[in-house]
């Protein structure tokens, strides 16, 4: 890592121009960010972490303005416009968005795309430019790069995706590399992955990183240094390991306070007593879950011969990689996949073969809190009317009977009853997911499955989520299968933990086990790869990781 400075920002503001008025989105930022070394910049969501990058390439929207300086070697960046800037995007910075399915051209092959950035900077033939393509995504260690050559965006899973942009940004091998959230919607397998596959290409072409996140097992995996941004200004900055070991200010000992520590057993939550003589609420016993042929695409096996018990009153983790199978089984408890296999009952009714009519009565007995309550929440009604809807259509409920049920409900997942009137735009992520939780047990469920219900959340949005969830658990007692990839998370909330690999379960036990004396070849890289908030452990957990992949052969 050099000593010498690649870019050097100092009292950059950016403001955008809302209702007749500069509201000021970050000021007064100074940071310095050298050859071969990775800045992080974290705080949570509007803290102003991602529009002062973006400034720097001029990539505000056209209500936006920055001023103050920033000097790419020695070069000022802040004000330039037209061709200068573009010869500087791709070539001199370049980025790796958030989400690449948004970020790359679905009409044109990932091939493509990289060959226009090689192109529109170097002067280089078809050929030329086609072989250079398929060598960056040999470097990225995508499976196959010369077909992958030719696959269009969506062909590729989120990993591959990543890489694919990852491959692109690194095309002109810039001086300096801008990571914006780079493995938030990533498994932790592929996250480790990635992570590693950055680490090795910082030192072969000798670039500065500046890595966006609120992923403080990121940071720790990452950063040689840090800056904490709050409300749009620096509150705490220094190496990763002296923050990480003695956090000066408040707000960056709340935000590392609030990050679920893998692997820790100090739990802070009280696990509620499951009752073993009660019936089990899900019993599955052998089984398969099939999603049918649809064209050229052939008959798939997602779920294969997989057997659980879920007891009233438990929280069971299903954690596995996307494409395991595990929002496959969340859905066929509530009736969205039929059951190809072997047997499934929820509350007493048999899902395999079951009938419209015979379903009916398990709306009322299973709830269903989604991944993304932006998409989940009906946009034309108001919150009162969402969290109400399964109230009028199963038990009839009106007027004032229902307006109380419904500030009944928003007290429980603490929101104020003047919500009612919002509509899901008006409100967070972290107030619309209450409304999502607030909807699921509104018919008081016997079982509640939640989908991945925390992972789009800033760590302190994520703390109250889940500290609102175990109190709702206690308080209403329902079973819960709670499906996620974040270990941490899953480690908090659930007495124990089932393992899900290529549609079939490899481990499940109580959580303590799984955890920390995983059994199964594959739990053990998934908890090998889990990044915890710790500089110095995570050094040590990276090589245990290394090491497991080694000795397999396997990633």
């Amino acid at each position: 890592m050099s000593d010498t400075p690649i870019l050097e920002v100092k009292d950059l503001s950016v403001e955008f121009f809302v209702d007749g008025e500069w509201i000021a989105a970050a000021q007064g930022v100074n940071y310095t960010v050298n050859r071969g070394e990775v800045l992080a910049i974290v705080g949570e969501s509007g803290s102003g972490k991602t529009q002062t990058s973006m400034s720097l390439l001029g990539l505000l929207p056209s209500n936006g303005r920055a001023t103050g300086s920033a000097l790419l070697d020695g070069k000022e960046l802040i004000g330039l416009t037209g061709a200068p800037m573009r010869k500087i995007r791709g070539k001199e910075i370049a980025v790796i968005f958030q989400e690449p399915m948004t970020a790359l051209n679905p009409v044109y092959t990932i091939g493509f795309q990289i060959v226009e950035t090689l192109r529109s900077h170097f002067d280089l033939t078809p050929q030329a430019a086609k072989a250079r393509a398929i060598e960056l995504l040999t470097m990225v260690e995508i499976p196959d790069p010369a077909r992958r050559f030719n696959s269009f965006p969506h062909q590729l899973s989120g990993g591959q995706r990543q890489r694919a942009m990852i491959a692109q940004a690194l095309a002109c091998e810039p001086k300096l590399l801008i990571a914006d959230e780079p493995t938030t919607a990533l498994d932790v397998t592929v996250q480790a992955e990635i992570l590693k596959l950055m680490r090795d290409l910082r030192t072969r072409i000798d670039c500065g990183i500046v890595l966006i996140t609120h992923d403080m097992g990121v940071v720790a995996d990452m950063a040689d240094r840090m800056i904490v941004m709050k409300d749009g200004q620096v509150v705490e900055h220094g190496g990763t390991v002296e923050v990480f070991a003695a956090p000066a200010d408040p707000y960056t000992q709340r935000l590392l306070s609030a990050v679920p520590y893998f692997g820790n057993p100090n739990n802070d939550y009280e696990m509620p007593l499951v009752d073993l003589e009660a019936p089990a609420v899900v019993v599955a016993k052998d089984l398969v879950l099939k999603y049918p042929k649809r064209g050229k695409q052939p008959e798939f096996t997602a779920v294969d011969g997989v057997s659980f018990e879920i007891s009233a009153g438990e929280v069971l983790g299903l954690v596995g990689e996307s494409g395991s199978g595990k929002t496959t089984i969340g859905r066929s408890l509530v009736g969205l996949q039929p059951v190809s296999g072997g047997s499934l009952t929820v509350g007493g009714i048999e899902m395999r073969g079951a009938k419209t009519r015979t379903l009916k009565p398990l709306r009322e007995k299973v709830g269903f809190v989604f991944q993304d309550p932006g998409s989940s929440l009906n946009p034309r009604l108001p919150i009162g009317e969402s969290i109400g809807e399964p109230l009028y259509l199963h038990q009839k409920l009106r007027g004032k009977e229902l307006s109380t049920r419904v500030e009944k409900l928003l007290d429980d997942v603490q929101l104020a009853r003047g919500f009612r009137n919002r509509y899901p735009h008006e409100l967070s992520g972290g107030q619309r997911q209450r409304v999502g939780i607030a909807r699921a047990l509104a018919l008081e469920p016997d079982l509640l499955i939640a989908d991945e219900p925390t992972s789009a959340l800033d760590v302190s949005v994520q703390e109250k989520v889940l500290g609102l969830f175990h109190e709702l658990q206690k308080l209403h007692g329902f079973a819960c299968l709670f499906i996620s990839h974040d270990l941490g998370v899953v480690e908090q909330l659930t007495q124990r933990i089932a393992v899900m690999h290529l549609g079939r379960l490899v481990e499940i036990g109580p959580r303590d086990q799984v955890a920390h004396d995983p059994q199964d070849p594959y739990t053990k890289r998934l908890v090998a790869a889990v990044p915890v908030p710790d500089p110095v452990e995570q050094r040590w957990r990276r090589e245990e990781r290394d090491r497991l992949i080694e000795q397999e052969g396997v990633s």
